[in-house]
């Protein structure tokens, strides 16, 4: 019979397997701790590559452009042989922090014990009807070179106790208005004329970006409630869309002292981009045209629910801070409800709102 092999000889060896393996990954694990890939870079060419701090980079000011840097140029218009003036220097891909992406907004709980459109359209036009702050000042009569009233009353609020008055005052505050190029732009004028920095999105313009006096641009751009598919943008030569968020990291603004849009029935879901990524809270006062004869792009469900859905909309922004202060319903649009001449509403509201928390 052959011998048997100790049982003791076989578990040493098994051990031995064990302690070789362990000892290994011991070892790789103590190496990667040494040696980061940080530490490797030469200090001189990672302070060259990090972005510079300090104030954001206002128009007009020459933009210091790195390796694989993009710049955003500018078409200035009436000028033959003028220099393009550079304007907001786009940041570099992770320069900024993001914050955590809310996928859906809360829905505030219906406005009966049954969902009712009756009830539900009976608190959302009694919300926006009334005011939630008082303004005094409200449009641009006692500001420079303002002589024209616009078509619509774009109000902003211009009391001492906010900022934007002092903003406009020192030539620092900046306006982006969201809208198409038949709309009147008499406001957007005014606000130039008195030294805002303003942005005009219209994908109706025939250049990209486009200068007009000192204070005012035009860019092709649409802002929409998400970016597009890049393979389907590379085919679109004459046009794009960009979540507001994407525009602001790219021209490098941190703030928007005034949003004012009017977007024909997209600001439902601009509004909720906004919201469920943060954007809001750098804006200072916000101007939207809502229509409530639809219930707007991809805004599903039942009439109930859509008014609900409106309705969860603007209790999000008062949770942000954001008072209502200037409701104008337009009587001369088409009085419509959800496609219903009911309610005694229009068609087409204009709301403003005050950031309380604005500095």
């Amino acid at each position: 019979m052959p011998k048997e092999r100790p049982l003791w000889r076989g578990a040493a060896f098994r051990l031995c397997l064990l302690s070789a393996a362990l000892f290994l990954c011991l070892q790789l694990g103590m190496r990667r701790s040494w040696c980061p890939e940080e530490k490797s870079r030469d200090p001189a060419a990672a302070r060259a590559a990090a972005p510079s701090r300090g104030a954001e980079q206002r128009p007009g000011a020459v933009a210091v452009s790195g390796g694989g840097r993009r710049r955003v140029t500018y078409v200035r218009s009436g000028r033959r042989g003028s220099a393009a003036p550079a304007c907001c220097a786009p940041q570099p891909p992770g320069g900024r922090r993001r914050k955590t992406v809310r996928w859906h907004i809360e829905l505030q709980p219906w406005a009966s014990p049954t969902p009712s459109l009756n009830y539900e359209a009976s608190r959302f036009l009694k919300y926006i009807s009334t005011s939630q702050i008082s303004c005094e000042h409200t449009n641009l009569n006692s500001l420079n070179g303002y002589s024209k009233t616009a078509k619509k009353p774009w109000s902003i609020c211009l009391d001492e106790r906010f900022s934007l008055i002092h903003r406009i005052r020192s030539k620092q505050c900046r306006l982006y208005s969201l809208g198409l190029g038949n709309d009147d732009n008499q406001f957007e004028l005014s606000m130039a004329n008195s030294g805002c920095e303003v942005h005009r999105f219209d994908p109706s313009i025939k250049s990209a970006h486009i200068q007009e006096g000192q204070h005012l641009w035009y860019h092709r751009l649409s802002i929409d409630w998400r970016d597009p598919n890049p393979a389907i943008a590379a085919h679109k030569l004459h046009s794009n869309t960009k979540k507001l968020g994407t525009v602001l990291n790219e021209f490098g603004h941190q703030k928007i002292d005034v949003l004012k849009a009017d977007v024909e029935s997209a600001e439902w879901k601009i509004l909720e981009n906004l919201i469920l990524e943060d954007v809001v809270e750098q804006i200072g006062q916000l101007v939207f045209e809502v229509h409530i004869h639809w219930p707007g792009f991809e805004v599903s469900g039942n009439d109930s629910t859509v008014v609900r859905y409106w309705y969860s909309l603007l209790r999000e922004l008062e949770l942000k801070d954001f008072r209502l202060f200037h409701t104008y319903k337009d009587l001369s649009k088409p009085q419509m409800f959800l496609k219903k001449e009911a309610f005694n509403a229009s068609s087409c509201y204009t709301l403003s709102w005050v950031n309380t928390r604005w500095k």
